[in-house]
């Protein structure tokens, strides 16, 4: 049976966000060009300023899964950098979707770790205050209970409800077929306008003469 993974990845996160996926807020983005995540979320609830809980989330998370982090109301500074992503690969975690900042960036591309983030911050945080890990989270202004699906790439991030990927790959597959009989049919010399049954009507047409 094919891998949920591979399967999401193949459809991409803006297919699966058409297709009852759930697309995070768009300051959600890969760190560096080519980050690819498929993976079921650890959440991981930061005190903000500090990033405690998630050097315990990586001790704490099951290899194969998406650190899903949210640090609260303090986004700017570095919460993640290159100790964790080295810290992190040991332990088989499979990337980070993080509502705040990050840091080290060329190191994270050279490790290939892929990490999708609000930003990049220099300062550090603290390693004191408390937090927790493995339950529900709100990242990019979507609820993310552990367990759901992460999927990221060039266009952002895409949560998949666990008990419904079976349902959203299916319906990815069906638009991705869709999607591409309007590629053939576009190179074609049709028009979206026609093959989308959109009405022009509400659209003025101001070239010189065309002025009603």
């Amino acid at each position: 049976m094919p891998d949920p993974a591979d399967q999401l990845l193949t459809l991409g996160a803006a297919t699966v966000g058409e297709s009852g996926g759930t697309p995070l807020a768009a300051r959600i983005g890969p760190v560096w060009r080519g980050a690819r995540l498929a993976a079921p979320a650890f959440g991981v609830r930061c005190t903000p300023g500090d990033n405690l809980a998630l050097h315990v989330a990586v001790a704490r998370a099951p290899a194969g899964s998406a650190l899903a982090v949210d640090v609260g109301i303090e986004a700017e500074l570095g919460y993640w950098g290159e100790v964790l992503t080295t810290a992190a690969m040991a332990r088989g975690i499979g990337g980070v979707v993080i509502d705040g900042c990050v840091r080290d960036v060329a190191a994270l591309e050279a490790h290939g770790f892929p990490v999708f983030s609000a930003g990049v911050a220099l300062a550090g945080a603290t390693k004191t205050l408390g937090g927790g890990t493995g339950g529900a989270v709100t990242i990019g202004d979507v609820a993310v209970p552990t367990g759901d699906w992460l999927l990221g790439d060039a266009d952002g991030v895409t949560v998949v409800p666990a008990a419904r990927l079976d349902e959203v790959l299916e319906a990815g597959r069906a638009r991705e077929q869709h999607e591409r009989g309007l590629f053939e049919a576009l190179g074609g010399g049709k028009t979206t306008v026609e093959l989308l049954g959109l009405d022009p009507s509400a659209v003025a047409d101001e070239r010189d003469g065309k002025r009603s």
